[in-house]
């Protein structure tokens, strides 16, 4: 049996709720749930659920100056532009660490780490073939000159 909503309705009323709630409410799916109301109580949790995740996608597009995803979870946009993720590997933290000593740039420091990244995937993708790599597999096939 279908449900009582369209998912595209249920995501543009959660749009529109998530547009007007004030900046010190969480932004939660229990709080926009809450304030649908009698729609929120009559549809079904699956598909609270896609709708839910469809009005993340919607509004950190639509609102960028006051929402953003990171990775599946939506918070409120802050004054830093590119904020790295807050939960990084420990292999990860080690090499910002390696990079920031390589570059001169104090490790505690967050702020260049994009930056930073972004410059050695481009030396990454730039490098020379190592010495001794092996020679492609198409080469080898083509048997003696």
């Amino acid at each position: 049996m279908k449900g009582y909503f369209a998912t595209g309705k249920l995501t543009k009323a959660m749009v529109e709720v998530l547009s007007q709630l004030p900046p010190e409410v969480p932004v939660s799916k229990e709080v926009v749930v809450q304030h649908l109301r009698l729609l929120g109580q009559m549809t079904k949790t699956r598909d609270i659920d896609s709708a839910w995740n469809s009005a993340k996608r919607q509004v950190a597009r639509e609102h960028p100056d006051r929402f953003r995803l990171d990775g599946k979870i939506l918070r409120r946009a802050t004054a830093m532009e590119h904020r790295p993720r807050e939960k990084i590997s420990p292999a990860g933290q080690r090499r910002l660490a390696a990079l920031a000593t390589k570059e001169g740039n104090d490790a505690g420091r967050a702020s260049w780490a994009p930056d930073l990244l972004e410059a050695q995937r481009a030396e990454m993708t730039t490098r020379p073939p190592r010495l001794g790599a092996r020679p492609p597999a198409a080469s080898l096939r083509a048997g003696p000159a």
